[in-house]
């Protein structure tokens, strides 16, 4: 290449960068340049449920708030980083550690149906370990040109997201003043020959998370958000209970010393005996599922400072 032809491709390459960098002029003080793609560090805090076959409010019993109940809340803690392009669309890859539970003693006083939950006095916890990947959509960015309205964009910005999660989680409940592990316990015959359409439950699967939230720039390189973010499961053994009480007698055919013990104890911790061997235990219409909500804050990158 010549030298007046690299020149003039200096000068062009020069023209097009300079070009991009003005025309996406950052609003907020008039002191700084957007680049097309920003970045995020962040840490996040908040609360996290779930929602079982376990607990829950009086009644019957019914999706999501009818049957959340506030007193079961954990907290959850979490670390992200994304990328968003213009502003308008997002990819994030996020790490979340939390804790869900649940315990039918907490229906306590109840008089309607409630009281069967409250009778049959099960409980559980379970740590959770979540690593996601989710896209972010900004609507108000998308559908309004601000630029054309000669307007600057405000600094909140409200957003959908949804992806795929990969989370770990470990049923255990409370007896005679120690956790006691609850896969292993085959407490509905998960596994067991005599029940063959009760397969055992993995402690690591897929989830899909779907949630919103709100992003406000509270500087040129500081985020915050309030986000909420519901994960559907592909399993309805969150709680370790979904079916019917399994006949107690099977329980010698699979296990022997401590966990034989456990099983028995475990599998049926009514106060008072009112069903038995394929009387209900739990639900298994509906697959189990938990959210949290949680306050993010941010470091953003890629904004640099306007030159005099």
């Amino acid at each position: 290449m010549r030298r007046s032809q690299f020149r003039l491709f200096l000068l062009f390459i020069s023209t097009v960068l300079t070009g991009s960098v003005s025309g996406q002029y950052y609003f907020y003080d008039g002191s700084y340049y957007n680049s097309d793609v920003l970045f995020e560090v962040g840490l996040s805090g908040g609360a996290m449920n779930s929602l079982t076959d376990l607990g829950g409010k009086a009644g019957i019993g019914g999706p999501f708030v009818k049957d959340f109940n506030i007193g079961t809340t954990n907290p959850a803690v979490g670390f992200f980083v994304s990328g968003a392009y213009q502003d308008k669309f997002g990819l994030r890859l996020e790490a979340t550690y939390g804790k869900v539970s649940a315990y039918d003693s907490i229906l306590k006083g109840v008089t309607d149906i409630a009281i069967e939950r409250y009778n049959r006095n099960l409980n559980f916890r379970s740590s959770i370990t979540e690593f996601s990947a989710m896209a972010e959509i900004h609507p108000l960015k998308i559908f309004i040109d601000y630029q054309s309205l000669d307007k600057d964009p405000p600094r909140y910005s409200p957003y959908l997201l949804g992806g795929i999660g990969y989370f770990s989680f470990n049923p255990q409940a409370y007896y005679e003043n120690k956790w006691i592990d609850l896969q292993p316990l085959s407490t509905e015959g998960q596994g067991f020959a005599e029940y063959p359409d009760r397969k055992p439950y993995k402690l690591k699967q897929f989830n899909f998370p779907l949630g919103g939230g709100v992003k406000y720039e509270l500087s040129p390189f500081l985020n915050l958000r309030a986000e909420f973010v519901l994960r559907k499961l592909n399993t309805d053994y969150l709680d370790d209970c979904s079916k019917q009480y399994i006949d107690p007698t099977v329980f010698y055919n699979h296990l022997s010393g401590a966990q034989l013990i456990n099983a028995l104890l475990l599998n049926d911790r009514q106060i008072e005996k009112h069903v038995g061997e394929g009387g209900p235990r739990g639900k298994d219409k509906n697959n189990d599922s938990y959210f949290s909500f949680n306050i993010k804050a941010s470091l953003v990158l890629g904004r640099s400072r306007i030159r005099d």
